[in-house]
């Protein structure tokens, strides 16, 4: 069994390459998989490793200036669900496309997990999912709104284009939730640079929530996507029932799985008609040496881990 770790704080650093020097050198040494964004607005990955190693390496986390109460959500799998270490530089953390939104300086309310069914219950909240809409496709809170994003970035376009008038901005309540809070967070430093008074973010995401709150007491429905390569976990943070296209990345049921336009590592039918042929026929080439590791009992640098940063 191994423990994943998912882990963001949005905390200023004045030297994100010799910082990212740093974290490579000390993982690697702890035998810890996955990735590790930083940037100069702080830092965003998730990770996994054997107990004490991930213990060790989240210790050492904590121990970076700024970092000392980085929020971490724990999950489990039954095989680690990375294949390396990647440690990455990004101008940000998450990608929302203007850099004028900056959480380290302004951001709204965060809920607790335990405040957080009131909250969305009100008649006077605005509930948005901020995730893309193929995890919304999976599993969300009751009376959502999904925005249809495919990235994370077309977020302010889409609360451009609702509208919203002065009264909203002024008098609504917004609440919005993500896989771990980091979006959900920047999403609340842009409503309230656009005019919005009274924004709340659930804190520590959806993970956090599974965590927090009895499953009978729960108003999730479904399964919540994680960007690895158990591709959705259940609410007690089990891996989840869904698997992955690797030719649009896009989850996929068993029931997929029986249609005729699914071909394993190539289509299902979601994008089996979008894609041309010699599209499948290079999907099915990776697929073979997918295969053919397996059959040698190595490890592929599969399709799967490429969705690992999609979220952006």
């Amino acid at each position: 069994m191994y423990t994943v770790a998912a882990l963001y704080k949005f905390s200023s650093i004045e030297d994100p390459n010799n910082l990212q020097t740093f974290i490579r050198k000390k993982l690697k040494q702890l035998k810890i998989y996955g990735t590790i964004l930083v940037g100069n607005e702080g830092i965003n990955g998730t990770i996994s490793g054997q107990d004490d190693n991930l213990k060790n390496a989240l210790d050492f986390i904590k121990s970076i200036q700024g970092f000392n109460d980085i929020d971490i959500k724990f999950s489990y799998a039954n095989i680690n669900p990375f294949v390396r270490l990647k440690i990455k530089l990004k101008n940000e953390i998450v990608t929302i496309g203007d850099k004028t939104i900056n959480p380290n300086e302004v951001v709204g309310e965060y809920v607790d997990p335990k405040d957080w069914n009131d909250l969305i219950q009100d008649k006077d909240t605005i509930l948005i999912d901020t995730r893309n809409n193929y995890e919304y496709s999976i599993g969300t809170f009751k009376n959502s709104i999904n925005p249809n994003t495919v990235k994370f970035r077309e977020f302010p376009k889409w609360v451009k284009n609702q509208n919203f008038t002065e009264e909203d901005k002024q008098n609504k309540k917004v609440a919005m939730f993500c896989t771990g809070g980091i979006r959900c967070e920047k999403a609340s430093s842009m409503m309230i640079k656009d005019g919005f008074k009274n924004v709340h973010h659930l804190k520590g995401g959806i993970l956090n929530y599974f965590e927090k709150i009895n499953k009978n007491e729960s108003l999730y429905d479904g399964e919540c996507f994680v960007f690895d390569d158990r591709v959705a976990v259940k609410q007690d943070l089990s891996e989840g029932s869904y698997d992955m296209c690797h030719g649009c990345r896009m989850p996929i049921t068993d029931v997929d799985k029986l249609s005729k336009e699914f071909i394993k590592g190539v289509s299902c039918p979601a994008c089996f008609d979008k894609t041309t042929e010699e599209q499948k026929a290079r999907y099915m080439s990776r697929q073979k040496q997918v295969d053919l590791a397996k059959e040698r009992n190595q490890k592929h640098i599969g399709p799967k881990e490429e969705v690992q940063n999609h979220k952006a």
